[in-house]
């Protein structure tokens, strides 16, 4: 049985598992190249910080998938770079050596507080993660419903995510499948193809 609610700040011992779960659910992403104690110490940024959190997704008692989430975007990115910048820079200094490229999408990822800035306040859907094992049971919909109904829309105008364009239609699939409404198409400060969708209550 599938059950889903809001982790709690003093949970943080458990977050090596959402790290764990996001190298399994995107072994060849950007992230998970940084390695799991940079996971480790963003997905902590996200418990710690009080205006966002982590939702889990658990199927008797073992994690099956999680949202990350910020009411505060670009104060929340200004947070851990103030906080953890030198954990951060450490975590990721082996993959850096070993790609040298990544320091120029790891600067451009601690810039994004200035990019991520609108008129309006609203949350960002920053991550969602299910166990690949178990992608058929509509546990990403669980989560992003949970995420709906913990939205105050009298107080914020909409949820936001990003995600990319090219070569992910199933992912983009699945955001239009829950309501969410292509908001524009952008490139990245690295050049890549990204789609900006938003749910509005």
């Amino acid at each position: 049985m599938i059950t889903i609610r809001n982790m709690s700040a003093s949970e943080q011992g458990d977050i090596r598992k959402l790290s764990k779960l996001h190298t399994r659910a995107f072994p060849d992403f950007f992230l998970t190249q940084l390695g799991v104690g940079f996971l480790d110490a963003l997905y902590k940024g996200y418990l710690s910080d009080e205006r966002s959190g982590i939702i889990v997704a658990e199927d008797n008692g073992r994690l099956a998938g999680f949202i990350a989430y910020s009411n505060d975007y670009p104060n929340f990115y200004k947070g851990l770079i103030k906080n953890h910048l030198f954990r951060f820079a450490f975590c990721s200094m082996g993959a850096a050596l070993r790609h040298p490229s990544f320091i120029k999408r790891l600067l451009g990822a601690f810039k994004k507080s200035d990019s991520v800035v609108k008129s309006e306040k609203y949350v960002e859907l920053a991550s969602i993660c299910v166990e690949p094992k178990m992608g058929k049971k509509g546990i990403g919909s669980q989560l992003i419903d949970h995420l709906k109904e913990m939205v105050d829309f009298n107080k914020y105008a909409y949820i936001n995510l990003e995600t990319d364009a090219v070569n992910n239609d199933a992912v983009n699939r699945f955001y239009v499948k829950n309501g969410f409404k292509l908001a524009r198409s952008f490139s990245s400060a690295e050049g890549r193809k990204m789609n900006e969708y938003r749910f509005g209550g």
